[in-house]
C-alpha cells in the first residue's frame, strides 16, 4: 500500500480559453504558495482562441520540484468537449471535480478515481444575472472551491485576489471577494455529489 503524500500532488484544470481561467487559476497557485509550500504552475495553450480548450497545471511540491511530473492528483474538469482526455488523466485513487448541475452517464466515470461534483452552473446562475459575470464567476469559483478553505486559505485567496485584481474596479474585487468567499467560508453546498 502505497504512502499517503502530503504537499506533493499535481492539479489540473481543464478550461476553455477565454472563461477567465487563466487569472482564476492563478489565484490557486498563489494561495498555496503564499501559505509557503512551493509551487510550478503551466499554462497550456494549445490555441489562443476564445472557445478552445486551455489548462492549467499546478504542481505542489514541498520538495520545491518544478519540472512536470505526470499524471494528475485532482482533476477540475471544466471543458465538456477534452473530457474524456482529462478523465483519463488523473492517476488511480485521484479525484476528479466537476459542475454536475447537467448529470452524466456512468460510463463519463471512471471507477478507481473519487468524484467530486458541485452544481456549478447552478450556483452561479442563482447568484448572478449578467451572463459574463456567470462565466467568469464560475470559474473563479471552481478555482476557490477545489481548495475548500479554513480561515487561513480565505485569507491567502484574499491577499491573492487584491494583487491580481487591483487594477480592476471595486465593484469587480468586491463580487470577485464574495464569489470566492461563497465557494470556500460560506455554508456547505447541500447538492454536492461525491462518490
Amino acid at each position: 500500500m502505497s504512502q499517503p503524500k502530503i504537499n506533493d500532488f499535481v492539479v489540473k484544470f481543464a478550461n476553455i480559453n477565454g472563461s477567465g481561467s487563466a487569472s482564476a487559476n492563478q489565484l490557486f497557485a498563489k494561495s498555496i504558495l503564499r501559505m509557503g509550500v512551493p509551487v510550478s504552475p503551466r499554462n497550456i495553450f494549445p490555441s489562443n482562441i476564445q472557445g478552445l480548450p486551455t489548462w492549467y497545471e499546478v504542481r505542489v511540491s514541498e520538495a520545491g520540484y518544478l519540472g512536470a511530473r505526470g499524471g494528475v492528483d485532482l482533476m477540475v474538469a471544466m471543458n465538456p468537449q477534452t473530457w474524456d482526455k482529462d478523465v483519463f488523466g488523473i492517476e488511480p485513487g485521484g479525484y476528479l471535480f466537476y459542475d454536475s448541475t447537467k448529470a452524466l452517464p456512468k460510463s463519463k466515470f471512471r471507477d478507481d478515481v473519487r468524484v467530486i461534483g458541485v452544481p456549478l452552473t447552478q450556483i452561479c446562475n442563482d447568484a448572478y444575472s449578467d451572463p459574463r459575470q456567470r462565466q467568469l464567476f464560475a470559474t473563479l469559483f471552481m478555482s476557490a472551491r477545489s481548495l475548500h478553505c479554513s480561515t487561513s486559505m480565505w485569507l491567502k485567496l484574499k491577499s491573492s485576489l487584491a494583487s491580481n485584481f487591483k487594477a480592476k474596479t471595486s465593484s469587480s474585487r468586491r463580487i470577485s471577494r464574495r464569489c470566492i468567499w461563497d465557494a470556500t467560508m460560506a455554508k456547505p453546498i447541500s447538492n454536492v455529489r461525491s462518490d
